[in-house]
């Protein structure tokens, strides 16, 4: 009997036993979507997460200041020349960026790049133009005539803010497309030169912004964009408020020296002597998303222990249907045998139904777990995702399972003594 016949006596085999061969594919189903259906989300979101973040370029960072949060989490070891040591004073941990400082630093630093200031307003702001309102949930965003290409927002139709609206703190503002579109429609160039109230001040829209899209839950979309002098003039009184500088150079191999330029800088400005470690951060564009995709990766370890507990519980179900199996074409086996039948032709035949069986339920498991997976990317906004990597990985450790599981069936099934099995009843 050559390998053809064995496989198709092998199927029609396992046709015959629908409902014990369903409920094993089941179980291996199962372990496989698991672990598909949760790398497939994983991919769906890294996804997500470099698109929303690629708008910010790999080259540029952000200067922000220093919590005690933050030192306690990025701590490193203290610098030594010599004897010498750098200290962190605790009298600077949580002082804010003020606006003296964050433009001192912009007037002072002269290499090439764009810089940015920036602060938050209210994140519960309501907008209003005539009988319509938005829900109080807008955010403000206070920027400067560099804020929306440092953060990847893209004017719609009208203007950016100018210097001028910063230095005077006009009533000017940029809606995001989620405000504009509640308020005015589709039409984009309809908002422009209207007056809405912001938390009833009003505001001329100098112009709309493109849609940008959401990140972890969060909407790009839904926020006004006003100088951030204006934030401060209106909506923020706090002092302690604090500001971030953004700054993105034209070449990312210039990165690191613009970093250490703009830290050489900034340490004055905010009175650090050579002894003591910085006050304030500095955060790389990608360093978010690096943070972010190395989270992933442990659901994908959990996926994978997930998906191991199930396949290793369906293999000793299957282990356990095969024995079974031998038990009950035992009379068949010594037939086989008496007429010719070859000791490894019985092991093939085993062999390869237990094969069928895990690999019917890979596929059973990887079509599942593709749904599943991309109902996370239906969400999220993003293309259909199919780990073809992990896809193969399925494929290959259902085939080692269902090997693994019918080797020991196979092996005693071939071993059977022909006359005994005859006269088995």
């Amino acid at each position: 009997m050559n390998i053809s016949d064995t496989f198709f006596l092998s199927f029609r085999t396992i046709r015959s036993n629908k409902l014990r061969t369903s409920i094993t594919v089941a179980i291996i189903a199962l372990g496989i979507a698991s672990l598909i259906g949760i790398r497939t989300a994983i991919e769906a979101m890294q996804q997500k997460f470099t698109e929303s973040f690629s708008a910010m370029g790999t080259n540029g960072f952000t200067l922000r200041y220093k919590t005690a949060f933050q030192l306690h989490l990025g701590k490193k070891l203290p610098l030594q020349t010599g004897s010498t040591k750098k200290k962190e004073k605790q009298s600077n941990i949580n002082k804010p960026i003020t606006q003296d400082q964050a433009e001192t630093f912009k007037e002072r630093f002269r290499f090439p790049a764009q810089v940015g200031l920036s602060n938050f307003g209210p994140r519960n702001a309501t907008v209003m133009f005539e009988g319509e309102k938005t829900n109080p949930n807008v955010w403000i965003m206070g920027g400067d005539e560099n804020y929306l290409d440092l953060n990847g927002f893209t004017i719609d139709d009208g203007r950016n803010i100018n210097p001028e609206d910063v230095q005077s703190a006009r009533n000017v503002c940029l809606l995001g497309k989620d405000v504009a579109v509640k308020l005015f429609g589709e039409n984009p160039a309809r908002p422009v030169d209207k007056i809405v109230r912001i938390n009833n001040i009003p505001f001329r829209i100098a112009g709309t912004l493109q849609a940008k899209g959401s990140t972890l839950g969060r909407s790009w979309d839904n926020c006004v964009v006003v100088s951030y002098t204006a934030v401060r003039r209106f909506f923020v009184n706090d002092p302690n408020a604090s500001f971030a500088i953004g700054v993105k150079v034209g070449d990312v191999k210039l990165l690191e020296t613009a970093i250490g330029e703009a830290e050489g800088i900034f340490r004055p400005i905010r009175r650090i002597s050579t002894l003591e470690e910085d006050n304030f951060i500095v955060d790389k564009s990608d360093s978010f998303v690096e943070l972010l995709l190395r989270q992933l990766s442990l659901l994908t370890i959990a996926a994978l222990v997930i998906g191991v507990i199930t396949l290793v519980g369906a293999a000793i179900g299957l282990m356990n249907i095969m024995l079974v199996a031998v038990t009950e074409r035992t009379k068949e086996i010594g037939l086989i045998k008496a007429i010719g039948g070859r000791q490894v032709n019985i092991r093939r035949q085993f062999l390869f139904e237990s094969v069928i069986i895990s690999l019917l339920g890979a596929i059973f498991g990887i079509a599942m777990g593709i749904l599943l997976g991309n109902v996370v990317g239906i969400l999220m906004h993003t293309g259909f995702v199919v780990p073809w990597l992990w896809v193969a990985l399925g494929v290959a450790i259902c085939f080692l399972v269902g090997l693994g599981a019918g080797l020991y069936p196979a092996v005693k099934a071939s071993r059977l003594n022909p006359i005994e099995a005859l006269r088995y009843e």
